[in-house]
């Protein structure tokens, strides 16, 4: 009986860290794109930022973090944490 709970043991750590790899290698891909596309956007002179952005700013100034949380959401399609914590850091 110990030695199956053993190999499950060690199954399991297999498992996750392969999943962690493969996490990690999908991040460093993300990376790589994200840094040719800012290369792109500054060859061609395009800004990468909504100019709804201002709009957010002008939110979090005025009191109205509920309202910038959501107008950031529309513009950026990010989950409620990821946005709060995006206002949180404008104001």
């Amino acid at each position: 009986m110990d030695i199956a709970v053993l190999f499950l043991v060690l199954a399991a750590f297999w498992g996750i860290m392969t999943i962690q790899s493969r996490i990690s290698q999908a991040d460093q891909r993300v990376a790589r794109v994200e840094r040719k596309l800012d290369l792109v956007l500054d060859h061609l002179g395009l800004d990468g930022e909504d100019p709804r952005m201002g709009e957010v700013v002008s939110l979090v100034r005025t009191g109205k973090r509920v309202q910038a949380i959501k107008v950031y959401r529309e513009i950026t399609g990010a989950g409620l944490k990821e946005a709060k914590d995006a206002v949180d850091r404008l104001g």
